[in-house]
């Protein structure tokens, strides 16, 4: 079973954001789950989607504010273990070519 998660967790607030999505990531860290933060949000790789939930509680619980949005995408695979690293390889073995641009 593979259970990869997209977080995006932020205070509603003005100014930078950063010290706050941080504190999101660092509790993703201590919950001890694979991860990866991007520009957009943070990839999370459990093998029980129980975790998933539990890191994404874990990082909106770590951000401080009056207001805290968050939005969770879970793709849940049941019966093949999957990483976020091999989803990504399948794409870029059809295109031919990594999955990014170079410009």
């Amino acid at each position: 079973m593979t259970a990869i998660g997209f977080l995006s967790v932020a205070p509603v607030m003005e100014g930078s954001m950063s010290g706050e999505v941080a504190k999101a990531v660092a509790a993703i860290d201590e919950y001890g789950v694979e991860y990866q933060t991007t520009p957009m949000g943070t990839i999370i790789e459990a093998e029980e989607v129980g975790d998933v939930f539990g890191a994404a509680q874990a990082a909106h619980e770590a951000v401080d504010g009056d207001r805290v949005e968050t939005f969770l995408k879970i793709d849940h695979k049941r019966t093949v273990t999957q990483s976020a690293d091999d989803k990504v390889d399948a794409v870029e073995d059809h295109l031919g070519h990594e999955a990014r641009s170079d410009r």
